[in-house]
Formats: C-alpha cells, sequence, structure tokens
C-alpha cells in the first residue's frame, strides 16, 4: 500500500530515507540562470490575448539546467527545463548554436533536451511560427536574446559544476494539485484506459535526487498540470504554480539567493502529459483552491513542492546503468501509420496541420478564446464556417474530419509540420521528449509503445511534453472525434497520437539496438518568422519638475507581519534594460550601518507594477510593492528602485536608483 501524505502518496518501496550516498556512477552538474524578457508593453504567451501585455514582475523567470555523464564512455545528457509558455524550435537551434561556440560537439542536438514548465504569464515572441506570434505583435528579438542566453548559461553553469555523484529515483501520487479538463473527450476512451487513471487525472509525480557526494544539489520533479493558475487577465510575470514550486524548494534549501551568483539547490518542475490537466480545481479560470489566482498560484505550487520534497527525502532507488540520446526530425503532416497503432487496426496517415473551430473558443476551464463560441463537435457554427472559408481545400477538410477546419495553418507554414523527437535513456529511466502537448491517454499510449519496444516497465518511461518545439496539442482518436478545445487544436488530425506512437518506437528500436537513424530534414525557417510590428521604446521623459527616481508615494514610518509597502517612482520604460542576472527593486534592511538586500523582484513577496502615465511625452512610474511576511526579521528597511531611461534625442540610455524613506518592522 501506499502511504498518503494530504493530497500526496508515497509509492511502495520508499519508506527509508537516501541518506547515504551509493558509489559515483556519473558526473553531474546543475546550474540555474534568469530568462526574464520584457517587463512592460510585449505580449505575454498562453492565453492568445492581445490585450494581455506585460505590465511588470511578481517573479523573475528561470531556466533550469542538469548534466549527466557516464564516465564509462563519456555519453552525456543536457537537460533544461524553462519557465516558458512554450519551447520553440527556434530557441532549441539557436541554443544549439550557442553552445558549440563555447563547447564545440560536446552538445548537440542528440543529446540537448530543452522544454517548459508552460506558464502563461511570460513574454512571447520568441517563435519562429506566425500562429505562437501573433497576439504578441510578432517576433520578439529581446525576449529570443534572453532566453537563449539564459538557458546557454544555465547550461554552461551546470558543465562547470560537473562532479562525481549519485542520483536516486523516488515516485509517488499527488491527487490536489490537478483537474481532468476535458472529461467528456476522456471518457471516450476504452475502459482499459481510463482504468489506468480513476480520478480522470494523472497523479504520478517522479522524482530524480541528485546528489555530488553527500551533498544534494538538485532534484527534477515530474508532474502534469497547466500553468494556468493565473488568468488571462495577469499581467505580471510569473512562473505560475510551477514556478512557485521551484522557488519555494530553492529558498526553503539554505536561503537561495539567485543574484549571488551560486548554483545552490537547483529545483526544476517539468511537466509530462499536461494537454487536458488544470490547476483550476473548480473548472473555472482563477477557481480552485480560492477565488484568488495568486493564493492558487501559491497553494497549486506549494502542493507539487512539498510532495517533490517528501518524495525526494525517501527516493531509494539507484538509477544505474548506461546514459544514451536520440533525435530525429519527422515530417508529422506525412507520417503513414501501421494498423498496429490505430484503433480499428487499419493503416491511416496524418496530415498538415490544421486548426479547428474549437480552438478558438479557448479551454473555457482555464482561458476562453473568441466569446460565444463553444467547445465540441459538431459545431453550431460548422455551416457559416464552412460557407465563408475557402482557406481549407476539401480535401485537406476531409482528412481532418469531424474537425471544423478553420486555418491552413500547417500549409501556411504558420505552424510547423517538420518536428524533433526525442528519447533519453537515464539508466533505467527514459525520457520521451515530444514538442506539443499530450492529454493523459496519449501520453499513455506512446509510453506503452515505447516501453513495450524496450522491454521495460512502463513506470520507467515518462512522456516529457512542450520538449525542443511546439505544435500544440496530441489527443487519441478517440479523443478527437469530441472535438474539445484539445482535439480542435490537435494539428495532424485524427492520428496524431497514433503517428507518434509508430515514430518514438523507431526511435527506442534503435537505441535499444545501437543504431544511427537519418536525422531527417531540419524543420523550414518561414520567411515571415521574423516579422515584428511590436513598437519599441521611443523616449522617456520623467515630466516637469520631476527626476527620475524620484518618489511619488512614499513608505510610511512602520508596518507589521500581514501589511503592505507601496511605493511609487518616476521611471524609465523597462525595455531599455532587463536587468537579467539583476533586479528593478530591492527591499534593503539596515545592519551594522549598511543597507543589505532582503528582497529583489524575484522575490514572491514582491511586485514591480511599470505605468504609462503619458504616451505624448513618455513619461512613467514605478510602483513597487512589498508584502511583508510573519517572520520577517524586525528592523529598518527601505524600498529601492533600479531604472534607465532613453533620451529620445541621443538614444542614450542611462542608469538610475531612487530610494524610499526607511521605515521599521515591527
Amino acid at each position: 500500500m501506499a502511504a498518503v501524505v494530504g493530497g500526496m502518496a508515497l509509492g511502495t518501496g520508499q519508506a527509508a530515507a537516501a541518506d547515504k550516498p551509493a558509489s559515483s556512477p556519473y558526473l553531474v552538474g546543475r546550474g540555474i540562470a534568469d530568462i526574464t524578457g520584457a517587463a512592460a508593453e510585449s505580449g505575454m504567451m498562453g492565453y492568445s490575448m492581445i490585450s494581455q501585455q506585460t505590465s511588470g514582475i511578481h517573479q523573475r523567470l528561470r531556466a533550469r539546467a542538469f548534466i549527466i555523464v557516464d564516465p564509462a564512455n563519456g555519453n552525456r545528457i543536457a537537460w533544461c527545463n524553462t519557465d516558458q509558455g512554450l519551447l520553440p524550435f527556434a530557441v532549441f537551434h539557436e541554443v544549439l548554436a550557442r553552445l558549440a561556440t563555447t563547447h564545440g560537439t560536446a552538445y548537440t542536438e542528440q543529446n540537448v533536451s530543452l522544454s517548459a514548465t508552460h506558464t502563461h504569464s511570460g513574454p512571447g515572441g520568441c517563435a519562429h511560427d506566425l500562429v505562437y506570434n501573433l497576439s504578441i505583435g510578432g517576433f520578439q528579438q529581446q525576449n529570443f536574446d534572453a532566453v537563449v542566453s539564459g538557458i546557454v548559461e544555465a547550461i554552461s553553469a551546470a558543465h562547470a559544476d560537473l562532479k562525481p555523484g549519485t542520483i536516486t529515483l523516488g515516485r509517488g501520487e499527488l491527487t490536489d494539485a490537478s483537474v481532468n479538463r476535458s472529461l467528456p473527450a476522456f471518457e471516450r476512451n476504452p475502459q482499459a484506459d481510463k482504468d489506468v487513471y480513476p480520478l480522470g487525472i494523472d497523479s504520478t509525480m517522479t522524482v530524480l535526487r541528485f546528489r555530488q557526494g553527500h551533498t544534494d544539489v538538485g532534484a527534477i520533479s515530474w508532474f502534469p498540470t497547466h500553468g494556468t493558475s493565473m488568468t488571462n487577465t495577469n499581467t505580471l510575470i510569473s512562473g505560475d504554480n510551477k514556478g512557485y514550486a521551484s522557488y519555494t524548494w530553492e529558498h526553503d534549501t539554505a536561503g537561495v539567493r539567485y543574484l549571488d551568483g551560486t548554483p545552490g539547490f537547483v529545483a526544476a518542475f517539468p511537466q509530462t502529459n499536461a494537454g487536458d490537466m488544470s490547476p483550476n480545481l473548480n473548472l473555472r479560470p482563477g477557481s480552485g483552491p480560492t477565488e484568488d489566482e495568486f493564493e492558487n498560484t501559491r497553494i497549486i505550487g506549494l502542493r507539487q513542492s512539498n510532495a517533490a520534497q517528501q518524495i525526494h527525502a525517501r527516493a531509494a532507488t539507484p538509477i544505474s546503468g548506461g546514459i544514451d540520446s536520440l533525435l530525429r526530425y519527422v515530417d508529422m503532416s506525412q507520417v503513414q501509420v501501421d494498423g498496429r497503432y490505430t484503433p480499428d487496426g487499419r493503416t491511416h496517415h496524418t496530415s498538415s496541420g490544421v486548426i479547428g473551430l474549437s480552438t478558438l473558443a479557448g479551454s473555457l476551464e482555464d482561458g476562453p478564446g473568441i466569446p460565444g463560441l463553444i467547445e465540441g463537435t459538431p459545431s453550431p457554427l460548422a455551416p457559416l464556417i464552412e460557407q465563408i472559408n475557402s482557406a481549407v481545400p476539401q480535401w485537406l477538410a476531409d482528412e481532418q474530419a469531424p474537425k471544423t477546419s478553420v486555418v491552413p495553418s500547417g500549409l501556411l507554414q504558420a505552424t510547423p509540420n517538420v518536428l524533433p523527437l526525442q528519447l533519453l535513456k537515464i539508466g533505467q529511466l527514459y525520457l520521451i521528449g515530444g514538442p506539443a502537448e499530450y492529454t493523459i491517454v496519449a501520453g499513455l499510449r506512446i509510453r506503452r509503445a515505447v516501453a513495450e519496444e524496450l522491454g521495460v516497465p512502463l513506470e520507467n518511461v515518462l512522456m516529457q511534453g512542450y520538449t525542443n518545439g511546439y505544435s500544440q496539442y496530441v489527443t487519441t482518436p478517440e479523443e478527437y472525434e469530441g472535438q474539445q478545445y484539445e482535439g480542435a487544436s490537435t494539428l495532424f488530425g485524427k492520428y496524431t497520437t497514433s503517428a507518434y506512437q509508430q515514430e518514438f518506437t523507431k526511435l527506442a528500436s534503435a537505441l535499444r539496438n545501437g543504431i544511427t537513424l537519418p536525422l531527417g530534414e531540419l524543420p523550414p525557417d518561414p520567411a515571415i518568422g521574423t516579422l515584428n510590428v511590436q513598437p519599441g521604446v521611443i523616449l522617456d521623459s520623467p515630466g516637469m519638475l520631476r527626476s527620475y527616481g524620484q518618489v511619488l508615494t512614499n513608505a510610511g514610518a512602520g508596518y507589521q507581519a500581514g501589511q503592505a509597502v507601496t511605493v511609487v517612482f518616476v521611471t524609465g520604460h523597462p525595455k531599455n534594460n532587463l536587468r537579467r542576472r539583476s533586479t528593478f527593486l530591492e527591499v534593503q534592511q539596515l545592519k551594522d550601518g549598511s543597507w543589505i538586500r532582503h528582497l529583489d523582484d524575484g522575490d514572491w513577496q514582491t511586485k514591480y507594477r511599470w505605468q504609462r502615465t503619458s504616451t505624448l511625452t513618455g513619461e512613467s512610474t514605478a510602483t513597487i510593492t512589498w508584502d511583508i511576511t510573519p517572520g520577517t526579521p524586525p528592523g529598518t528597511y527601505r524600498i529601492a528602485h533600479y531604472g534607465d531611461a532613453k533620451n529620445g534625442l541621443t538614444g542614450a540610455i542611462t542608469a538610475f536608483t531612487g530610494v524610499s524613506r526607511p521605515f521599521t518592522v515591527s
């Protein structure tokens, strides 16, 4: 029997804490870096809402990397998880190019694995695929560079950190951090599939514990739930629930401060098959377990962190065996699928990517799209759409049936057809790197196919989504028939999951037999991939009789735990300097006559809000809020703001600092 702690169950065989390191069969290293993009006037990636433009920072976004090397043969894997809505292929490709300049051939597309947490509250515009940039105003070079540079820094830090170490494995169940947002589709699956998930959710959490000697240096905790605790009305940058899960564990472990330059304990929370898993437990945006989106983010994140830490403490199964990896590019629009992988046992094929009508409706449980549209098939608007939409050729619409086809995104090169498929081997654990959002049953079927080919237990094969590219959703053929949001967003048609089963099985066979497969042709770079219509910063102005950094609203004289300090400063545009690896704010404490940083803009207790107060003259303000939590050391504090302003005549950017009056916390 599994022991249940709250909503988390520990797997059998994990009762004894792994407090003694085994021999050191691997070299392991970890790294972390800032990937935060533009904190103002940048479209956010995830909800496809044009109005959702960044206006500040609640928490900075991070890239968390681990490198594992098998000293016996030199095989290695560089694995990195990012606080992003998706991991575009353009980012993957550029990261590989930059790694090559500093590390030669050590890290290639074969052994580098990049994935996203799927937060919906980060700056977008990092893809070369038009559909994923439409609501953002096009490709955003500044955001792209921030993400790529941060990933390269994290991997390079992990490379420099390589030391003899051990990895142990733990498993458990977490049942109160997700809910199935697409039950009508899930119920269409055969009973044998549904029986694997009696609660309608994938409650499994799998944790790798990394140690260097006797020191715990990091953990990877795979668990599926969407990064949608923050709603589509939020405009503050946030790592959402997984970002908080990482933050609270990393800060609880020796009080890590990200700006110190040391890696500290690195806690990554990647997704598995999260396509139909929502954190909004009441099946409404921003609802569940409370009606406050910030509190929901904290609670769902804390539940993941607590579960992971408990599993981590009991992770007693040593990872042993070889390290290996394999990637190839597959045109998912032209896969002939053998009957072994299809529900009716007949040969079928995929087709070029098409966006369906229910995609435009959005996921009503997480973030509705166009008002008035509803999910499901047949759509009541299908006859109208079919009459007015001539963009989708009839042959393609027929192949995508019963989808109400709206946009032939693959034919338009607005979404990718060619995708990277990857399989990683970490001892006895296998990671399927898929460039999409897989429902739990779609993930189950792909895992089964790979596990059977490898001859390993199903639990030793994980479906890691959002990896090395992005192509929306993957549903089973049965789920596809219902054309819920996820089915309409399954680009390559009814047999997409079947195609993935077949193609990942080929990778598994090659990996098992030591065969080199043809790499395949890289995805094309669309001609409009770097189109941008989002304006940059023209000028800043402090305003009449004002100066940059001037305090407009000052702190009070004294505060207590539970109260909030709010200070407003004259500022410049955050795009002038992303302050990556730095901060827009500090909460400083007076110690021995010096002001020492207590918190910054990466901390949960602070919020940095930017507001344009005059578009004509370029005036703006920065509002900094500190929520004083219980346990804050009593003493004297102040709020500092760091900003940068652009001269409209010369284009010169000048840094400035503003500070509030000192105040006491008692």
